[in-house]
């Protein structure tokens, strides 16, 4: 009897200890706040995989980003961290096809923008080619962009001039060059310590990041151009050997939960938090402007030649009709804010 209850246990034990190393533990990391909604929802992702693999993979949300938001892409390729996202933009020069969907005028709500981004970028290789080392999870972009300062309305393009600005990188660069304004390339979480100093005026920025990074009560001016004077690219990625190191069944799991269902979680996250910073701003008195026609008949003239800039450079990547990707690019979107 007492060789019986032994066995029994030792095979009990043998089955816990299973369970315990069939458990994969995926180590994520945020350079934004908790309270994001990119952290939000890379915590809803995480949740939904743990919840669908019946937690045989669990996400370890690190309480801290384990590099500054320019070196996320490299922190996943090399296995520092396994799960995480990036702006494209942080890391000049290196990509070059996800500028498409940094364009001005490109639509007025996240979710649709990054379902269409998500969907063009993922049925041209190329697209997939410039990332290489990671897992792709998913590709999306946050609201459209606004000109947002501390001095004075901006109701032209000359206004822009003789203010000081962060911005994020990427395509956002080179319109603000067109436009002559005067720029520092400077990631988002050090945008209060920048305006609240003085030593910028002020940013571009979705309307969401002026409640997450706390300069809500910093800026006074804000200016909305229709379709956005730009949006952000982002990437949602995995470390490829921790993805590789996955049973069939839990990377099918992972698969299911990636791409456009990615693009959906973050855009429509963002949607809700765009709107919520907006009625803030409305509280908190700043006064917000709708560029005009003139405006942005201003902007389209200095900008046009951008189009034209990328598709030359998005070729010599490997895209064999960068104009056509574009357009098709633009019709997906009309037809999903419709």
């Amino acid at each position: 009897m007492k060789k019986t209850l032994i066995t029994v246990a030792a095979t009990a034990l043998a089955g816990f200890s299973g369970l315990a190393q069939a458990q994969t533990v995926l180590t994520v990391s945020s350079w934004v706040p908790p309270t994001h909604g990119l952290s939000m929802s890379q915590k809803e992702w995480c949740d939904d995989l743990a919840s669908k693999t019946s937690n045989r993979v669990r996400c370890n949300i690190l309480p801290r980003a384990v590099t500054p938001a320019p070196g996320t892409f490299d922190a996943v390729r090399n296995g520092l961290v396994d799960v995480s996202f990036t702006v494209h933009g942080y890391t000049p020069g290196r990509f070059v096809l996800t500028q498409m969907a940094e364009f001005p005028f490109l639509g007025d709500r996240a979710e649709p923008l990054s379902v269409a981004f998500n969907r063009i970028a993922s049925k041209n290789p190329e697209f997939t080619a410039e990332h290489q080392g990671v897992k792709i999870l998913g590709y999306f972009t946050h609201g459209p962009g606004i000109i947002f300062n501390t001095k004075k309305p901006i109701t032209r393009v000359e206004d822009l001039q003789g203010l000081k600005f962060r911005i994020g990188g990427g395509m956002v660069n080179e319109i603000s060059k067109q436009l002559d304004m005067n720029v520092t390339l400077k990631p988002a979480p050090e945008s209060f310590e920048l305006l609240s100093s003085g030593v910028m005026d002020g940013t571009l920025f979705p309307a969401e990041s002026t409640d997450s990074f706390k300069i809500d009560k910093i800026i006074k001016h804000a200016t909305q151009v229709p379709g956005g004077l730009y949006n952000t690219s982002f990437v949602f990625m995995m470390n490829p050997a921790k993805y590789n190191s996955l049973s069939a069944e839990d990377k099918k799991v992972v698969d299911e939960l990636s791409g456009e269902a990615v693009a959906r979680r973050f855009g429509k996250a963002w949607d809700r938090v765009d709107e919520q910073a907006l009625a803030n701003m409305k509280k908190n008195g700043v006064k917000v402007i709708k560029a005009d026609n003139g405006f942005v008949s201003g902007i389209t003239v200095r900008v046009s030649k951008l189009e034209r800039d990328w598709a030359l450079a998005a070729k010599a990547k490997g895209l064999k009709d960068p104009s056509g990707t574009l357009s098709e690019f633009r019709a997906e979107i009309a037809k999903l804010q419709k």
